[in-house]
């Protein structure tokens, strides 16, 4: 699943300072000098605040977000955190063994480099032809930045290369769903030849239109995915919330009766109303994605009969000192000693599973309530497998709450410990705050406005645009239309201020851990943090393409090789060590990642279907102590 995931930028904006950079260094230093004395969590800002200013604070300080009635849908919350963390890892969720941490396991992102180009499905009209290099190609470090300027620090230098390509992260392969078979790993499906993804007539992995994020700390977001689609409110059965005024879930008033169909957005029932969950509405998307997860025409119902039958992990090895599912390890063996049914029972309100009665969901998307005991067929469930994107959505959700790098060395310097930063660190962060202004865009203990508290201090619509939404001038506008795109049976618009002026915008997401992320932004375009700063240096790529809707707060920097060097080492002392040992909670079960392939793009190995052979890494699982050593960052 990618948290976009799939679903994606790396944005940031700076405007330049008439005063000097010692001045700005000197009272960024003097700031956090003052404020550490007797205070716990200090603020280190030339201006601004705690979380949702622009004010730079550990992350400690900020509360993470919960919905207001969790506990009308959590029963116990270790236990659903576990249902979630083991759903997050299980490659039997996807038709063909993708899991949403196929995408996600390095940092919560994706260090794979090879079959990793999109040629730039969400452009405006969608261009399938690549330019960089194509299907199953090996991306190495000259091919960055994917815009490449005789003088980096000219954005009006030779355009040496450019392209729309888009470094991303490979899904399934194309295939039309037929059916599960309960007790199968793999979906039964049609494979059909890929026009696009394809050697030689030979299908790969089909590869997102969008770079992975982290998930790590994208449980402050606001709203989720690189264009905000994911809303705050959850509506149980897909991304878009209130956008998707028909989303209903079952409900059950008392264990063993009929359910009800309820919606959880229209206001009928204001107690069942999820906020601050757009981790949850993120989390159901991926699942039934022909892009990333599911043979085409897959359900929720038909994926909940497939997982609530089968053994939780059955595929992976879990570790037994494993920090939220070691005591349900099966080792030797593979997998945990129970089953998702079980674990839901233990983790979910009955409420949303317990009935005895049968859920015909008909072929236009009504539910037909039939008695316990009517007859198996492939359109009728129980309540649980009925209702499992509710179910899905919720403990995927509480896992994810857990994944806080609140513990970099920036969030111990803030804290008062000197010491963690070097003074070329030091000297970064008063640029990041002060000349640089980075702080503008990557604003509060988050590093984004685009958090939940940056939205409750500031609005969903702050000076005429989408809070934490911004056109950097990464790409032209028509590459990808971003938060200025329409969504949803009523294609109603993602932009809730105005979406002729959020044209190309993209949720500007956190920045801690930064330095095992990337590739960067959302198109995945750039390699180095080096490459990052030197983009907003000189002004962005497309400023003048996009001068109607760029970001006033890009513009030409001018920042000195130290400036940059400076400002590189600070970013990557936002690196919490947790994350880059994967000590809990980032500690993990076994998983098997396809890494394109087995040949080139040009010649393929293929296994008689139509599709190829595929290359396979295994990821050892790894128990709450971490690794000895840290797994390498993209193209390292």
């Amino acid at each position: 699943m990618r948290v976009e995931n799939p679903a994606c930028v790396y944005t940031r904006g700076r405007s330049r300072k008439s005063v000097s950079f010692i001045a700005i260094f000197a009272l960024a230093v003097l700031a956090a000098t003052a404020l550490v004395v007797g205070v716990q969590h200090p603020t280190v800002a030339l201006a601004g605040g705690a979380g949702g200013g622009n004010g730079l604070t550990s992350l400690k300080t900020v509360a993470v977000p919960r919905p207001t009635n969790l506990a009308r849908f959590i029963k116990d919350e270790q236990a659903a955190i576990a249902l979630g963390k083991a759903l997050f890892w299980d490659q039997q969720v996807g038709s063909d063994g993708q899991s949403c941490a196929s995408c996600h396991f390095h940092a919560g992102a994706d260090n794979r480099s090879k079959n990793q180009l999109d040629p730039g499905l969400r452009a405006v009209p969608p261009d399938a032809t690549f330019q960089l290099g194509g299907p199953n190609y090996q991306l190495k470090a000259s091919d960055f930045p994917l815009h490449k300027l005789a003088n980096p620090n000219d954005q009006n230098s030779a355009v040496l290369f450019d392209t729309n390509d888009i470094v991303s992260s490979q899904g399934v392969r194309t295939f039309a769903f037929t059916n599960v078979i309960v007790g199968n790993s793999t979906d039964a499906g049609i494979s059909i030849p890929d026009p696009i993804f394809s050697v030689n007539g030979v299908n790969v992995r089909r590869v997102e239109p969008r770079n992975t994020p982290t998930m790590i700390n994208t449980i402050f977001n606001f709203r989720s995915f690189w264009d905000g689609r994911a809303r705050s409110e959850f509506n149980g059965v897909d991304p878009i919330g209130n956008l998707d005024p028909g989303a209903t879930v079952l409900h059950v008033a008392a264990s063993g009766q009929a359910p009800e169909s309820v919606s959880l957005i229209d206001g009928s029932h204001p107690e069942l109303a999820l906020d601050n969950a757009s981790a949850a509405s993120q989390a159901v998307g991926p699942p039934l994605s022909d892009m990333e997860m599911s043979f085409a025409g897959r359900t929720f119902s038909l994926l909940g009969r497939k997982m609530v039958a089968a053994r939780a992990l059955a595929l992976q090895h879990v570790a037994t000192d494993d920090s939220s599912l070691g005591s349900l390890s099966a080792m030797p063996g593979t997998g945990l000693k129970t089953g998702y049914k079980a674990m839901i029972q233990a983790a979910i309100q009955p409420e949303w599973w317990d009935s005895s009665s049968v859920i015909q969901i008909n072929a236009d998307g009504s539910r037909t309530i039939l008695s316990a005991g009517a007859a198996a067929a492939q359109n009728r469930f129980s309540m649980m497998e009925a209702n499992f994107s509710l179910i899905w959505g919720l403990a995927i959700q509480m896992y994810e709450s857990t994944l806080v790098s609140d513990d970099s060395r920036v969030d111990q310097f803030l804290e008062g410990n000197h010491g963690a930063l070097s003074a070329q660190e030091q000297r970064g962060m008063g640029i990041f705050t002060g000349k640089g202004q980075c702080s503008k865009c990557h604003a509060g203990a988050e590093t984004s406005s685009a958090s939940a508290s940056s939205v409750q201090a500031n609005g969903l619509v702050s000076g005429g645009s989408d809070t934490g939404f911004f056109n950097t001038g990464v790409r032209r506008i028509n590459d990808d239309l971003g938060i200025g795109a329409s969504i949803g049976p009523l294609n109603l618009p993602l932009s809730a201020a105005n979406p002729a002026g959020a044209q190309g915008a993209f949720k500007t997401p956190g920045l801690r851990n930064v330095e095992l992320t990337g590739p960067y932004m959302h198109n995945g375009g750039m390699a180095t943090l080096e490459q990052v700063v030197d983009f907003y240096s000189r002004g962005g790529d497309f400023a003048k393409e996009n001068a109607a809707v760029l970001s006033s707060r890009i513009k030409n920097l001018g920042l000195s090789a130290d400036d940059k060097a400076a400002l590189v080492a600070f970013m990557k002392a936002l690196t919490d060590e947790r994350v880059r040992m994967e000590r809990a909670p980032f500690d993990h079960p076994e998983l098997f990642v396809s890494n394109g392939s087995i040949g080139s793009t040009s010649t393929i190995l293929a296994d008689g279907t139509g599709n190829s052979v595929q290359d396979t890494v295994r990821i050892p699982a790894v128990g709450k102590s971490g690794v000895s050593a840290a797994p390498p960052n993209f193209l390292q």
